[in-house]
């Protein structure tokens, strides 16, 4: 838990008491590779922190190709956190990559934490801030950089992603098909 203490006491001016009050109403878990935590069509009652593990956060097409629009590691937030707020389905697959060990928030302590922790309406806000903040950038990012410029800043974003996460996976991620990211690879180690 000390992890998800020191995360929350980032954002917010919290006495231990009131720390401890939120967090034992918290689930902690750990699962398997490629478990599916949050599925299309369910409105997502769930928000994670991560302890240790990746989760890839997808989306299908109506072709049934998957996409990743991002991945959520170590000690970050993670949900389908529009619909979550708006409790309507998800169109979202939250799925772990490695075992990944979670702190679960159900909506009924993060309600809580919005009523009873002095700063509970200022963490909300500021990771919904982070989350807006992300995906602003995920979008700039697929626009405006080729995908040679994605592949290089990948590990800026993904510290080590490479050794971590399956080759299609960032590929998808990347919007490059699997053929290409083997070209960008190659061609970044002959520059080194």
């Amino acid at each position: 838990m000390e992890q998800i203490k020191q995360a929350i006491k980032q954002m917010i001016n919290v006495s231990e008491e009131e720390l401890n009050n939120f967090l034992d109403r918290a689930v902690i878990k750990t699962v398997k590779r490629n478990t599916i935590l949050s599925r299309p069509n369910e409105v997502p009652n769930e928000i994670f922190f991560i302890k240790k593990g990746i989760i890839r956060i997808l989306i299908t097409d109506n072709e049934g190709t998957e996409h990743t629009i991002y991945f959520a590691l170590e000690n970050q937030f993670v949900a389908d956190y529009s619909n979550f707020i708006e409790s309507q389905p998800s169109i979202y697959t939250l799925q772990t990559v490695e075992e990944t060990e979670l702190v679960v928030l159900p909506r009924s302590v993060i309600d809580w934490g919005y009523k009873f922790l002095t700063e509970g309406q200022k963490m909300g806000r500021l990771i919904a801030e982070y989350y807006f903040i992300y995906h602003d950038n995920r979008i700039k990012n697929l626009y405006i950089r080729t995908p040679k410029e994605r592949y290089d800043h990948i590990t800026d974003v993904y510290p080590n992603i490479h050794n971590r996460v399956p080759q299609h996976m960032i590929a998808s991620y990347l919007g490059v098909t699997p053929i290409h990211l083997s070209r960008l690879k190659k061609s970044s180690l002959k520059k080194t």
